[in-house]
């Protein structure tokens, strides 16, 4: 997940030691828009083979919202 988590730190230009599970993707350090959205959708195809759904993502709320996407996009 590390290289996930250094990709969503660029993704929001926040130094990556504070990307975890629990970061909120509504908070004043992040700005969780239509052009993080699309750069979370390539960062996971990069990372993780998977395609994600904007309309999904624009869903979560945090971190850990991501993640249950792409387990679940794993699977099948």
């Amino acid at each position: 997940m590390s290289e996930f988590y250094e990709g969503m730190a660029e993704i929001f230009e926040v130094d990556a030691s504070k990307i975890s599970s629990e970061f909120e993707l509504h908070s004043g350090e992040a700005a969780w828009d239509s052009l993080a959205i699309v750069s979370t959708i390539a960062l996971a195809d990069d990372c993780f083979g998977v395609m994600l759904e904007g309309k999904a993502l624009g869903e979560c709320k945090t971190i850990a919202d991501i993640e249950n996407l792409i387990a679940a996009a794993k699977k099948g």
